[in-house]
């Protein structure tokens, strides 16, 4: 257990801050829990959600968000359920996804191998994960499966999506979205990874799809979201290979067909910035 360890005094001072800062905010932050379908459940804290499954012989969490957000998680699992997180899985390495596994100190944490360089220079104190893997691996608990899939660069390195077969729920962060723009401009994204990735997505057997954010939908909205991101790198390609500006790129695509989706108003123009820069690096 030496890697429960390995950030102490880093951890130790993150965590008082960053305690002092949520006991601060508590009754404003917004979280909930609520059924998915089968034996699968979504945690909510404000905008960042995670998924879980409760076995017999005890439950599979996955990202654990922040330390405040987890510890209230794993108090409320216990409470509802009765039965103790046995296994957190990491999505991918980020600290605003999985800076609160030591709320689950006597959990195993599983994670894709690419994760692990990131979190040991991390400057936040995020628990290594106990099982690594490469490609795909699949886990097994009290008679229930969930599949971890790593699907090549996207959003990151070694982000993985977790499929829970028996209730036909997928899980994905950050990649992926549901009647929302990606977001911001995309920055360190493998954009054509992320089509690919979302292509295989689209084969999966699920008939629920639940984001690291946003709203919960379907397969046809991961298709919705894979061509969004198709027409936005065929119209900012279109108008590069035609020597346009970046500034009059982003006054001509506009991408009017998704402005009733969330994130339109703050983020089409960074998306279209973000399109132009990965292009032009390619």
């Amino acid at each position: 257990m030496l890697k429960r360890y390995k950030k102490l005094a880093a951890g130790y001072r993150y965590l008082l801050l960053f305690g002092w800062i949520y006991s601060a905010t508590a009754a404003e932050t917004e979280r909930s829990i609520t059924h998915l379908a089968g034996d699968v459940y979504r945690f909510q804290n404000d905008a960042h959600y995670s998924v879980f499954m409760v076995t017999p012989e005890g439950v599979i969490a996955t990202d654990p968000i922040s330390p405040e957000a987890a510890q209230w998680l794993n108090r409320e699992i216990q409470s509802r359920f009765g039965q103790p997180v046995k296994y957190v899985l990491y999505s991918h390495d980020h600290w605003d996804h999985v800076s609160g596994g030591a709320a689950f100190n006597e959990a195993t944490i599983v994670a894709h191998a690419n994760a692990v360089p990131h979190i040991e220079t991390s400057d936040y104190p995020i628990e290594l994960p106990d099982i690594t893997f490469t490609n795909e691996f699949t886990l097994t608990l009290g008679g229930k499966s969930v599949h971890l899939y790593y699907l090549g660069h996207s959003h990151s390195d070694n982000l993985i999506y977790m499929v829970f077969p028996d209730a036909g729920v997928l899980f994905g962060v950050d990649a992926i979205s549901v009647n929302r723009l990606p977001f911001q401009d995309m920055v360190g994204t493998d954009i054509d990874g992320v089509i690919g990735s979302i292509s295989a997505l689209e084969q999966m057997d699920v008939a629920i799809v639940a984001p690291g954010h946003g709203e919960v939908g379907s397969l046809a909205d991961l298709a919705a979201h894979r061509e969004y991101l198709e027409k936005l790198k065929e119209q900012v390609g279109t108008r590069m290979r035609e020597g346009k500006s970046l500034e009059r790129i982003k006054a001509e695509v506009t991408m009017s067909e998704y402005s009733h989706w969330g994130s339109y108003g703050g983020w089409q123009q960074p998306n279209v910035e973000g399109m132009y820069n990965y292009l032009i690096a390619q």
